[in-house]
């Protein structure tokens, strides 16, 4: 659900929101950033390194804050959460912790745009389940605006393509969530993104820089949709990203002392520890 100022639109659907509350969640999101740098700058000496990081760490990029969880497919696994068993929308990342796979948790994230009744707004699969079909409509706001995407999992490999793309490709992925717009295009930043944009909003998105290593990042400060596409491309290596949504953006990070509760969600995205026996199917079917 991307926030306008003090006025939400989603498909002609209007909520209003407290721009209050927006100053107030970037000024927590900044703090539990610069902390979480502290923490680890006084720890980063003393221990021994371990095999598996925790993904999430603090970025600075084009005088920006932001944090970045990179996972490797083959020691987590990445999906995504929707409904409770009961059918309940989860809506949150305290809810979703307390689901069975909660414990297994290594960061989580808004996976995409919904409506007022938080159902997807685009293509939806969840367990190798569609819920929600491809969404190829025109219409208004940033899920629209031309070429938007695909998020795909299958086993321990994922990607980014553009919707079209993605539907020829006849992929058939374990879970998928489509966003818009695309950030980066095959190494191309979008061409509607303006490098002199005034519009700035907390942003996050999900970009792959191979086939088995999956990069998340969230905003902690205001950018433009071509800062943020830079960040992926120039810094973070991804030749495709995807923006997933705006200024509601959230984030789960138990290393970070982070657990964002700005609204309630629509998708999830949860990168999961692998069981010790846990494999990918190793291919794209």
């Amino acid at each position: 659900m991307e926030c306008r100022t003090q006025v939400s639109r989603k498909k002609g659907v209007e909520m209003r929101v407290n721009p209050f509350s927006l100053n107030l969640g970037q000024s927590l999101r900044r703090t539990a950033t610069m902390l979480s740098m502290i923490v680890a700058a006084l720890g980063g000496g003393g221990g021994e390194a371990t095999a598996d990081p925790d993904p999430c760490r603090p970025v600075r990029f084009a005088e920006n804050a932001f944090v970045v969880c990179t996972v490797d497919l083959r020691q987590y696994e990445v999906r995504l959460f929707l409904h409770e068993p009961d059918g309940d929308v989860l809506g949150s990342f305290s809810r979703l912790k307390e689901t069975p796979e909660g414990s297994r948790l290594a960061f989580a994230m808004n996976g995409g745009m919904y409506h007022e009744d938080r159902s997807p707004v685009g293509l939806y699969i969840e367990g190798g389940k569609e819920l929600k079909a491809a969404n190829t409509r025109s219409g208004p706001g940033n899920f629209h605006l031309k070429p938007n995407g695909v998020f795909y999992v299958k086993g321990n490999q994922a990607g980014v393509l553009e919707t079209q793309t993605f539907l020829k490709r006849k992929i058939r992925p374990d879970h998928a969530t489509q966003s818009g717009p695309m950030l980066v295009i095959n190494g191309r930043i979008h061409p509607r993104f303006l490098e002199q944009s005034t519009s700035r909003k907390i942003r996050n998105g999900v970009g792959i820089r191979d086939p088995h290593t999956v990069v998340f990042a969230i905003s902690d400060d205001p950018v433009t949709f071509h800062t943020f596409a830079r960040l992926f491309r120039d810094e973070l290596g991804c030749a495709n990203a995807l923006f997933l949504d705006g200024s509601i953006s959230s984030l789960y990070a138990p290393s970070l002392n982070r657990m964002d509760a700005l609204r309630p969600m629509g998708p999830i995205i949860g990168a999961l520890h692998r069981h010790p026996s846990g494999t990918g199917c190793g291919e794209i079917c």
